[in-house]
This record gives structure tokens, sequence and C-alpha cells, in this order.
């Protein structure tokens, strides 16, 4: 099979890209410079220069593709450029959708989030759930625009769609707010964690797995949660605590009181815009649960995620290596 992917210069999309080519798929991938373009030439991907916010630049790479798999976003909780995030995530979007109508491609796979559920007040929610409300953060707020303004309704107008919904992902290579937050704690520079906040925790490697099985066996039209299993955050970090051989994970912080200094930041960052980035990733830490229930993607697909217990060590691990070395 011939497969086009967009992000697969990314966290989930270079363990998908991977995956696909360990598969024996041919894999054309959409990258924005020509150094991303030698590198994954260099492992046998089909590079095409181009940018989802240029609906024709990515033609070329798409056509005759067997299906699309379209993972780019700008994903950073604390992004602060409203138009430049609504371009890509929700413009892009469209652009890629459209550009797959308009090639016939067979079957599409586009990844939303968990988290345009926004807080789910502590419990799972399945895929028939929708939040009604403000979002948290501008990644929120972007991602559920083209999950209900743009994805949705092209698949009720026939477009052969398959939606799937990641939680919280983690694994080696990955460089954004979690790794961040795991390496602060193991430099010894994290000692609180907001009390209650809660995610759906899945391997990298589980939710590209999630990918692949759902091209190969979703339904057209349907959308699957592959999130993994629920953990507060304290559950987390104390098992990174046990893992290090730490006695004491960090302490619980109210999450009252991390939310009342979000909102005085916020404040702030209408005066010093640059602030509004530091509320945001504070207001989705502050007690906020990002919870998904994956019982379908389990029975329908086969999605069948590790434990936390399982396979959180190699990544705590390769967090180790990054900071002090290899034995």
């Amino acid at each position: 099979m011939r497969y086009f992917v967009t992000g697969s210069t990314g966290f989930i999309g270079g363990y998908l890209t991977s995956q696909l080519l360990a598969n024996g798929d041919e894999v054309s991938a959409l990258v924005r410079t020509s150094g991303q373009a030698k590198a994954l030439a260099a492992y046998g991907v089909l590079p095409h220069l181009g940018d989802v916010r240029d609906k024709n630049s990515m033609r070329r790479g798409m056509a005759g593709a067997d299906g699309v798999f379209h993972l780019a976003a700008i994903r950073a909780v604390g992004a602060r450029d409203r138009r430049l995030v609504e371009a890509v995530n929700v413009g892009g979007t469209h652009n890629v959708l459209e550009l797959m109508a308009e090639l016939h491609i067979a079957r599409g796979v586009y990844t939303s989030t968990v988290a345009v559920n926004s807080d789910t007040g502590g419990a799972p929610v399945d895929e028939s759930y929708r939040f009604e409300g403000r979002h948290i953060t501008l990644y929120d707020r972007s991602k559920a625009a083209a999950h209900y303004e743009v994805a949705l309704p092209m698949m009720q107008q026939g477009l052969p769609l398959i939606i799937v919904m990641p939680g919280a992902v983690y694994g080696p290579g990955d460089e954004g707010d979690l790794a961040a937050a795991f390496t602060s704690f193991l430099q010894g520079r994290l000692p609180f964690i907001p009390a209650r906040s809660a995610s759906s925790f899945a391997h990298v490697l589980d939710v590209a797995r999630g990918h692949v099985l759902a091209m190969e066996r979703g339904e057209v039209g349907e959308t699957y949660m592959i999130c993994g299993p629920p953990y507060t955050l304290l559950e987390v970090f104390r098992l990174v605590a046990k893992l290090v051989g730490r006695r004491h994970g960090p302490a619980p912080m109210p999450w009252w009181l991390l939310r009342a200094v979000a909102g005085f930041l916020w404040g702030v960052g209408t005066v010093i815009s640059p602030v509004r980035g530091a509320a945001m990733k504070l207001r989705a830490g502050s007690g906020v649960t990002y919870l998904g229930d994956d019982s379908k993607a389990r029975r329908e697909l086969g999605f069948d995620p590790q434990p936390l217990e399982q396979a959180l060590p190699d990544t705590v691990r390769s967090l180790l290596e990054d900071l002090f070395g290899r034995d």
C-alpha cells in the first residue's frame, strides 16, 4: 500500500511512518524543509516539500495514494499565535481533506485529540460526548474546530475518513510538554504536581499502531479514541520516582491555587502577551482531567495499549540517557 502522511517528522508521525515502512508499505511524506526531506529519504520515505496551508503543494505527493494519514498540527499547549495555530490546525486540515476528496483517495485517518472534550470533570467520556463551552487552550479550541467544523461535516458529506483521538502520549523521542515535565522532575526541579489533574495515557508505539489499525480495520465515518487507561499526574510521577529509586514523588499542589495563579497570569497577559502561554499551560494543569474511554477501539480495532507500569520504563531510561549519557 502507498500512504501519504502529514506530520511524519513529529512524535506520533515518526513512529507511524516507521511502522508503515516495517509493514512493507510505501510512504510519501509532506515535509517543510530540505533537511527534513533528506533525513526521511535516508529511511526510504518519499519526501514532498510543501505545507498544509498550501493545498496545491501537497497535490503531487498525495496523488495516487491508497490512503492518507493527517497528523500535522501545532501541538504546543502554550502556543499564543492564534492565526498561525488556526491556519495550520483548522485551515490545514480543511486543505488536506479537501484535496483527499478531489483526488478520490479511498481512505483517510485524521488525528484529533481527547482534548477537544476539554475538562471531563474526572469521568472518562466516549466518542458520543461533545463538549459545549469555552476550551482551555488555543490548541484545544483549534483541534475542536478542525474536528467538529471540518472533519465531521466532510465525513457526513461522504468523505471516506476515520477520526482517531489520542490522549497523553509518551515514549522515547518526545520533545513536548510531558517529556519536559519528566525531565524537570528527574533534575530535581519539579517538587509539586497539581492534585486532581489526570489524563488517559498511551505509549507512542501503541498510538501509532492505533492509527494503522484505524486505517486497516476502522469503519469509514466513525471516530475511535486511542487514548489508553486513565492516571492522575501524581500517579504517573510517583511511578517515575519509583523507577529511578526515589522514595517520594512530587508533593500534591492544591489545584485551586494553581488555577488562581493561572488567572492572575492571564490578566497580566492582556498587557504582556508572552505571559499568556504560561497562563494556558498552568490552567491546563490545574486539576483538569482529559479522560477518554477507548473501549470502542479495543472492541472494534483490536487496540490494546500497554499499561503505564509496563511501558513507562523505556521512556524514563531514554530521558536519563539524554540527561546523563549511557553507562
